[in-house]
């Protein structure tokens, strides 16, 4: 019988801190022994941390499980590594990120973990931006990375400001924005001027993921969505065209349009 087997058995929470234990041990082995990971930086990770990201992104997006756990561990690992590095640099540890992340809700949770009184979802988002104020933070957009995707960061953005009642009362309000939005950027367009074109645009998909959020749509996950369908369709529209030996640069719109319906109804 191994050591393993004799072994009582333990709880998933104890699991997870042997496997993250074991995760750190061999990060350091390789740290120390694999070339490629030896010559590695904060820097050069960076991109390969937007790709891991957007990887676990897309499993989600299509709700694949195990996909999902694939990319959930690709992106502990870079988190790791940076810990890693940082501790060689001397800046911290796994255990100071560990420990910083654990106070950090704590502190802003005291609903909690204090004497707080919530009501609802909408109080305990208040009280966040409350305590991220008195933290320093000097505005209650300071949060929202500069680099996120504009879709995203337009929503956190609104978010953000609806924290301090700076938003709409309801869904109606907010189309009679985008109608508005739509008659500037006619305007803007009978002008024929791009930079305004282009500014009255931008206001326009403002107000509509503004809408989007009223109507409890994430933007960002319905044009994911979206996209994947048109990749789906568009590709079954190509296999169709060659079954049939029709080239696709020679056909119409409308000969395309009846082969995009031919699939639409074959899904």
């Amino acid at each position: 019988m191994s050591i393993f087997e004799q072994m009582p058995p333990i709880d998933d929470k104890v699991s997870a801190s042997i496997a993250f234990a074991r995760l750190l041990r061999i990060m350091d082995e390789l740290r120390e022994k694999c070339p490629w990971d030896q010559k590695q930086t904060i820097d050069s990770l960076r991109s390969l941390t937007l790709e891991e990201t957007y990887e676990l992104a897309d499993a989600i997006t299509v709700g694949d499980w195990s996909a999902i756990r694939e990319e959930l561990g690709d992106l502990i690992l870079h988190l790791v590594f940076y810990s890693k590095i940082a501790l060689e640099q001397g800046a911290f540890s796994m255990s100071d990120v560990l420990t910083g992340i654990c106070e950090k809700l704590i502190k802003r949770h005291p609903h909690i973990y204090g004497d707080v009184k919530v009501n609802s979802e909408a109080d305990v988002k208040r009280n966040w931006e409350r305590i991220k104020l008195s933290e320093g933070k000097k505005s209650v957009l300071a949060g929202v990375p500069a680099s996120l995707p504009a879709l995203v960061k337009a929503v956190r953005l609104q978010e953000k400001a609806r924290q301090v009642g700076f938003d709409w009362d309801y869904a109606g309000q907010v189309l009679e924005k985008v109608r508005e939005e739509e008659a500037e950027l006619n305007e803007a367009l009978a002008k024929k001027d791009p930079a305004e074109t282009e500014a009255e645009f931008g206001d326009l998909l403002f107000a509509w993921v503004n809408y989007a959020r009223f109507i409890q749509v994430d933007p960002e996950s319905a044009l994911s969505r979206t996209n994947q369908k048109f990749i789906r369709r568009f590709q079954a529209l190509e296999a169709l065209a060659s079954e049939r030996s029709l080239d696709l640069h020679s056909m119409g719109l409308s000969e395309l349009d009846l082969l995009w319906e031919e699939v639409k109804r074959s899904e």
